[in-house]
């Protein structure tokens, strides 16, 4: 199997602009390709893992990724998507992202090699884009992309409208110097893509072998699109979103979903996956899918130590026996829970579930408490009168409260 049937396999492609051409050329030697990632954060989310996996899929089938930082084209802004101008970052801001997510990138990815479009874009003068670039660009070709003509009814301004000119300067550049012959990217970038052939073709000729493929919006069995939670987004920063939240939004994926997702987010064979797929119609109680799927990804994203932790911390939440974790694992396994700051003092059980919004009113908090729903650092207490030292728990930094079965409230100790 080459690489484009396994990306068909795993239905990773969307658009290709020479489907036979580009097989028979990836089946004919190692060519070498790249995905660009514009830096408008210092952090990539999942949406960024689908375009540079398929990059590392490529890789393991002997061909040569390139990544490119678009330091160039972050200062400007992509239209694509976009109802309005993306706000103006600082080239102090930009040059900022660049690293972070250079870092980053680096960290999560192998086998590919990083460039940054400034490089290449800012020694270039205003005469020389619009006699050596701008002029091979046709405006009303232009316009008929989606990406400008979805803007054309509220505005867009020149410099964005640039866009897909510097970004068809990366792809020429990558080609003219590194013999780069595809790019891939997502399903919104049609457009940039296929105006980077045009203009390889028209710099270079039409017998340059240069192809574009995107990657498929990826949406969840109920149509809505996949990767954004209730708090946002997924991010792969573990400061933004922490190892254990990652597992567990994998770990929470629907049946419906889990054998799409274990395809397109895995390394796993198809024997494997077919293996899991079956799991999920014999005995989905177990959900040894899902546990697969947030395994194989926190590793590939965070490491096998992150992992570790985060199927501690899973496996302690469920048993209930909070003192087993570290102060760290705490802060890591309530990150995002409701929280409220406490002072160092000794404080009553009953004001305590006040203080940190557990309860309303004190006759509520009484009969929590007297009911046993209430738990404390993973006890069970009932008696309204204790006291609650704060330095007796997890260094003196948190208290880990539980109300029922799944509320749970951390006090952070001042």
């Amino acid at each position: 199997m080459n690489i484009i049937d396994e990306l068909s396999w795993r239905g990773l492609i969307n658009q290709q602009s020479d489907e036979e051409g580009l097989k028979e050329l990836v089946e004919s030697k190692d060519i070498s390709l790249y995905c660009g990632m514009d830096p408008t954060g210092d952090s990539m989310h999942i949406g960024h893992l689908l375009p540079f996996m398929t990059l590392e899929r490529f890789g393991k089938f002997g061909h040569h990724p390139y990544i490119v930082i678009g330091g160039a084209t972050g200062s400007i802004g992509d239209p694509s998507g976009k109802k309005s101008e993306r706000p103006m970052q600082t080239m102090d801001q930009v040059n900022h992202n660049v690293k972070a997510l250079s870092d980053q990138a680096n960290k999560i990815f192998t086998g590919f090699t990083m460039v940054n479009n400034y490089d290449w874009t800012h020694q270039i003068g205003i005469l020389d884009f619009l006699r050596d670039y701008g002029k091979l660009f046709n405006v009303n070709t232009m316009l008929n992309k989606e990406i400008i003509s979805s803007r054309l009814e509220v505005g867009i301004s020149f410099t964005e409208f640039t866009y897909q000119i510097l970004q068809s300067l990366d792809f020429l550049t990558l080609y003219r110097e590194h013999n780069v012959q595809l790019q891939v990217g997502g399903g919104d970038q049609w457009g940039n893509l296929t105006a980077g052939l045009d203009l390889i073709h028209k710099a270079e000729g039409q017998e340059a072998k240069v192809y574009a493929l995107t990657i498929p919006l990826l949406l969840k069995s109920d149509g809505t699109k996949f990767g954004k939670t209730a708090g946002g987004a997924v991010w792969l920063d573990p400061k933004k979103t922490s190892p254990y939240e990652f597992y567990q939004f994998w770990f929470n994926q629907d049946d419906k979903d889990v054998v799409n997702l274990l395809k397109k987010f895995t390394f796993l064979s198809k024997e494997q996956i077919d293996d899991l797929e079956q799991s999920v119609k014999t005995a989905p109680e177990k959900r040894l899918a899902q546990k697969t799927l947030a395994q194989e990804v926190t590793k590939f994203v965070h490491g096998e130590e992150a992992l570790k932790t985060a199927e501690k911390i899973t496996e302690v939440l469920f048993s209930g026996e909070i003192q087993e974790l570290t102060t760290d694992e705490v802060a890591e396994a309530f990150h995002g829970v409701p929280s409220a700051e406490i002072s160092v003092d000794p404080i009553n059980l009953v004001d305590l579930l006040i203080a940190t919004n557990v309860d309303k009113s004190k006759r509520q908090a009484r009969e929590d408490i007297q009911n046993g729903a209430i738990r404390i650092n993973g006890e069970r207490l009932t008696d309204t009168t204790l006291e609650i030292n704060p330095k007796d728990s997890f260094d003196g930094k948190y208290i880990v409260i539980r109300r029922g079965k799944k509320k749970y409230f951390l006090a952070t100790i001042k």
